[in-house]
C-alpha cells in the first residue's frame, strides 16, 4: 500500500529537523533499507520512505517526545529518547504517511518489528549496519545477500546482548523481537 505523500516533500521536511550529520545518517540508512528490501524480494521505495522517515524525531527535546507518546513503560520513562521511533511513526502519519507497514518500520526501528514486516526488517538492520556506524558489516552483507530475516535475527540478537552486557533495561518489544527471532 504506498501512501500518497512524495519522498522529496518527505525528505526535505525532515531534513530541515535534523542536524546535517544526522540527515548523512538518514540518507545513508534510507538507501541501504532500499536495497536490503529489493534483495529480500521487497518494495525498495517503501524502505526507502520509511528510512527517510526512521530517525525524523530523533532530535527533537526530550519534552515533545514525552508529549507525542507518552512512556507505557519504565524503560521508556527511564529513556525518553528511545521514543523517537513513535513519535516519528506519528509525524510521518500527520504528514500524510498512511502505509502500515512503513508507519510501523518507523517505529520498531528502536525495539524492533513483527518478523512479517520485510519493510522494517530493511530499516532495523539498515539502521544498525549503515557503513558510517562502523559495526556489523556482516550483519549489512548477510541481508544484501537476500537473507534479511537472518540478518534481522542477527541485529536484534545483538542488540539485547550489548544492552545485557551493559545493564541496560531492555524494551518489552526489543524482548518479543529476540523471541521471534530466537526460539
Amino acid at each position: 500500500m504506498p501512501s500518497t505523500v512524495s519522498i522529496e516533500q518527505i525528505s526535505d521536511r525532515v531534513r530541515k529537523m535534523v542536524s546535517p550529520e544526522r540527515w548523512e545518517h538518514i540518507q545513508r540508512v534510507a538507501e541501504l533499507a532500499r536495497r536490503l528490501a529489493e534483495a529480500a524480494g521487497g518494495d525498495g521505495e517503501r524502505a526507502y520512505l520509511a528510512g527517510v522517515l526512521h530517525d525524523a524525531a530523533r532530535e527533537l527535546p526530550e519534552e515533545e517526545l514525552l508529549r507525542l507518546c507518552p512512556p507505557q513503560n519504565e524503560v521508556e520513562r527511564l529513556h525518553p529518547r528511545a521514543l523517537h521511533g513513535c513519535a516519528g511513526r506519528k509525524l510521518a502519519a500527520a504528514w500524510g504517511v498512511t502505509d502500515p507497514q512503513v508507519l510501523a518500520a518507523i517505529e520498531g526501528h528502536v525495539w524492533g518489528v513483527d518478523p512479517d514486516n520485510l519493510i522494517g526488517m530493511a530499516v532495523y538492520v539498515a539502521d544498525t549496519s549503515e557503513p558510517g556506524r562502523g559495526v556489523n558489516d556482516d550483519v549489512r552483507e548477510l541481508g544484501l545477500a537476500g537473507r534479511l530475516h537472518e540478518a534481522y535475527a542477527a541485529a536484534v540478537g545483538r542488540k539485547v546482548e550489548y544492552l545485557r552486557a551493559k545493564g541496560i533495561p531492555i524494551h518489552p518489544r526489543t524482548l518479543k523481537a529476540y523471541a521471534q527471532t530466537h526460539p
